[in-house]
């Protein structure tokens, strides 16, 4: 079990890596438009991810990097607990400045992208000091191979699925079902339950003119075991939220499979026609318990 998420996990809700390991919602900003990052905070998204990597062109890293810096100071810390900084591979000319100016900020979350050992984790985090958590990005084949030591590296909260650059590196051609992407999911999900992290986060929609298509991916990411979604424009925030929040309908299913088990002092029941044991009866308190987090945040 990986005691970083289980410390996350059972914290106090104003804690920052609780605010991380309980987010549905994580929406990505350029690291080159800081007139941006306020906004990303208002969104409503439960997290944002500020990118340094892929939505920065090469020419660009440095000024990226200075430009998160400088408005650094104007992030309030109760925002901050919201933040990933999603920094450069590993190999690339650009991560060793990352991790130097993420120390210096003392950044408390980072994406790690192209994640393919433990050894690469564990060099970001001796980096970034215990302080800070990982998200560790499942991004290849050799990532998938490795899902099980990513999970258990230290400092690792959540695993997310870097599905576009999976398929990839995979030469697959999926359409929008994905169902060649069953078995890539199913991996990553297993793996973060095994280590206790946080239910891992999947793929972005890249679809933003129709909110619905992020909406009903995320749903298939909640029915896969997922617990939350990455976002690439603020429009999809709300629709990718109420997908993983539980529907009317499954509450009240849970309020009456609870009460009938309340009502039978421990004898078989039936519920809608279907018997009720141990694991319907922890299903029906998980469905009201995501209920209320939904409600409240």
């Amino acid at each position: 079990m990986n005691p970083t998420a289980n410390a996350a996990l059972n914290a106090p809700h104003h804690d920052g890596r609780t605010a991380l390991a309980h987010a549905r919602t994580f929406l990505f900003v350029p690291a080159t438009r800081p007139d941006r990052f306020a906004k990303a905070l208002a969104s409503g998204a439960d997290a944002v991810i500020i990118d340094l990597e892929d939505a920065v062109a090469p020419a660009d890293k440095g000024s990226a990097r200075q430009a998160l810096v400088q408005a650094w100071p104007d992030i309030g810390s109760a925002d901050r607990h919201r933040l990933l900084v999603r920094i450069n591979a590993r190999g690339t000319d650009w991560q060793a400045g990352d991790l130097t100016a993420l120390s210096a900020l003392g950044v408390t979350g980072v994406m790690v992208p192209k994640a393919e050992t433990a050894a690469d984790l564990i060099t970001v985090a001796a980096a970034l000091g215990p302080h800070c958590v990982l998200v560790p990005l499942v991004e290849s084949a050799a990532g998938l191979m490795a899902v099980t030591a990513l999970a258990g590296a230290p400092q690792v909260l959540r695993l997310a699925f870097g599905h576009l650059d999976y398929q990839v590196d995979l030469g697959m051609a999926c359409d929008g079902a994905e169902v060649e992407l069953i078995p890539a999911r199913h991996a990553i999900v297993l793996a973060s339950r095994v280590a206790g992290l946080a239910p891992a986060l999947d793929g972005v929609t890249q679809d933003t003119g129709d909110a619905s298509v992020a909406q009903a991916d995320a749903r298939r990411a909640r029915r896969a075991g997922f617990g939350g979604k990455l976002c690439i424009h603020p429009a999809q925030v709300a629709p990718v939220r109420w997908a993983f929040a539980p529907s009317r309908e499954e509450q009240a299913w849970a309020r009456r499979v609870l009460a009938a088990a309340a009502g039978a002092s421990g004898g078989a029941i039936r519920v809608d026609g279907r018997m009720v044991d141990a694991p319907v009866l922890a299903l029906a308190r998980r469905v009201l318990d995501d209920g209320a987090a939904a409600a409240a945040s």
